[in-house]
């Protein structure tokens, strides 16, 4: 099973998405329910360690906090494949995100490690892109470089199973975990 923890996002900050996503009119959006802020990609685990997962992400204890999508970027430096919505700064998503890969390691789960930057992907870019269609999106991201989406509070998280398909990945909800405060 291919799996990830995440944190969902509210039906305003999706609409702020979806109205940038228009703006920048480039790649393929991706599709509204599938907006999440990854914070452990788990990659495929059999069914036996999804429950040890779910088990471990069940005993975190972390208070609830708002949260701000701010900016735009893109992934690949030469041929960028990914845009994303950046995270505003925020010190209690990065101790969230090292309580969890903390207790999924201290739980013997392998997943491989990434370093965590914040963000939502919301459009896919064509594996090769012309210098020209380089330029013209860099003069899109600049035009939207100053994106400010609305404050949201954090209150629980997520693990996702994860199902790819011809059309692009499927993502379900297998459990969500409150915060404190919440």
């Amino acid at each position: 099973m291919r799996a990830f923890v995440a944190i969902d996002l509210p039906d305003l900050v999706r609409g702020e998405l979806q109205d940038l996503q228009n703006e920048l009119a480039v790649g393929r959006p991706v599709p509204e329910e599938n907006f999440h802020l990854t914070l452990c990609f788990l990659g495929e685990q059999p069914e036996a360690a999804v429950e040890e997962v779910h088990q471990s992400l069940s005993s975190i204890q972390s208070p609830s906090f708002t949260l701000r999508l701010a900016g735009v970027g893109s992934f690949g430096k030469r041929s960028p494949q990914a845009i994303y919505a950046d995270v505003a700064p925020s010190p209690e998503l990065m101790e969230l995100e090292k309580r969890i890969t903390r207790t999924l390691r201290n739980a013997g789960l392998r997943f491989q490690k990434r370093r965590f930057r914040p963000h939502v992907t919301i459009m896919r870019l064509p594996k090769a892109i012309s210098g020209f269609e380089t330029a013209n999106l860099q003069g899109r991201l600049a035009g939207v470089s100053a994106f400010q989406g609305s404050a949201f509070e954090v209150s629980s998280f997520q693990l996702y199973q994860s199902t790819l398909t011809p059309a692009g990945a499927l993502h379900e909800v297998l459990a969500s975990y409150e915060l404190a405060g919440s």
